[in-house]
């Protein structure tokens, strides 16, 4: 899956635990082991990079996002309702196996286990299938590296099981991960989802607005951008780290990396960079949206006039509906007639429409606070 890091990086052989571990260093620092070292990672993106950027969500990804919050609370403080939630369930599932190639402390997990999706709206299904689609060989390969960075871990059970027999490990371990997917995040799925597309759409206005350099400034404070490189300052193991090559990046929104940053650059992937999608001080916990004011509510209806207060950036009739609760036909009702009022535009986002307060909407709900 990627090192992480602060950036994760796929590229970087090592998942150090992120930019906040610049800030708040784990037990075992950087002068403890010199092979990770804070260092600016420069990546030149030309031509037909610059034309194959992408976004996309990724349940998948998500997943082991979130089972690796599972292996290391202390790191997540932005996740404690969260963690909080799903900890007796959690604690019935028997990851270990999973868990081996997820290690605590940095180290490579291998990147088959959350390969870049295909398309920009994947269901966890399509994604796990490509998943049990992995090369035995290249699996063995990653499966080795991300082993040996734990001492011991090679010698196992599990370690020399998968080894000598990594197809079988594959499906293992796609197993072990739509256990999790069930269990943890399909419940809160819609939401999760509702509040990625929500980021995209607001990063794609950016990235229209600014271009690339308002995009990437407002990523995460790693991040930098100018003269067609991007710039990541990160733990990693740079003799792994690549450059795009005409491959382009896909950019992922994250609910569980805050509060920090994950890359990966290795062939043959999609350079990938995942970042903390907005709003996410932690995960939707199924909670419904705080009601509108009630001088609001009486002018406009109780139900559109949150969806008028809740619709601080674009997003789409499935998103709305899914974030309130309501019924798609109800929310489309209410979207046409907050757009006759001319308190909100649409627009169309590949194969989304999108809608958005106009200036007059956003005096409206701010008045009404």
């Amino acid at each position: 899956m990627r090192p992480r890091a602060s950036l994760r990086g796929r590229h970087a052989a090592h998942y150090s635990f992120g930019w906040s571990r610049i800030a708040h260093p784990d037990p075992v620092s950087s002068a403890e082991d010199p092979s990770e070292t804070v260092l600016p990672l420069t990546l030149h993106l030309g031509t037909e990079d610059l034309t194959r950027c992408r976004f996309a969500v990724s349940p998948l990804c998500q997943t082991h996002e979130a089972l690796r919050m599972l292996r290391r609370p202390d790191r997540h403080a932005f996740h404690r309702d969260w963690l909080r939630r799903v900890r007796d369930v959690a604690a019935g599932l028997d990851l270990a196996e999973l868990w081996l190639f997820i290690p605590r402390k940095g180290g490579y997990t291998p990147d088959f286990l959350g390969p870049p999706p295909r398309t920009p709206n994947a269901s966890f299904e399509e994604e796990l299938a490509q998943m049990r689609a992995t090369d035995p060989a290249m699996a063995r390969t990653e499966l080795a590296r991300s082993l040996a960075c734990t001492p011991g871990a090679a010698t196992s059970p599990y370690g020399r099981a998968a080894l000598e027999d990594p197809a079988a490990t594959v499906r293992r371990l796609a197993d072990l991960t739509e256990r999790a997917w069930h269990a943890l995040l399909a419940p809160d799925w819609p939401r999760h989802q509702a509040l990625l597309e929500s980021d995209i759409a607001y990063r794609s206005r950016q990235l229209a607005d600014g271009g690339l350099e308002a995009l990437f400034s407002d990523l995460h404070p790693e991040i930098g951008w100018a003269d067609d490189t991007l710039t990541l300052r990160m733990y990693a193991d740079l003799k792994e780290a690549q450059g795009p090559d005409g491959r382009g990046v896909l950019l992922m929104p994250s609910v569980f990396v805050r509060p920090d940053v994950v890359s990966g650059f290795a062939r043959p992937w999609q350079p990938t960079v995942i970042y903390p999608a907005r709003g996410t001080g932690g995960p939707p916990t199924g909670a419904a949206p705080a009601e509108a004011p009630a001088a609001l509510a009486r002018l406009l209806g109780p139900h559109r006039a949150a969806v008028l207060v809740g619709l601080d950036g674009p997003a789409s009739t499935t998103t709305l509906a899914n974030r309130h609760g309501l019924a798609l036909s109800s929310v489309s009702s209410h979207l046409s007639v907050l757009r006759e009022a001319g308190l909100l535009v649409s627009h169309r986002q590949g194969q989304y429409v999108l809608y958005e307060r106009t200036a007059l909407g956003d005096a409206l709900a701010a008045g009404a606070r």
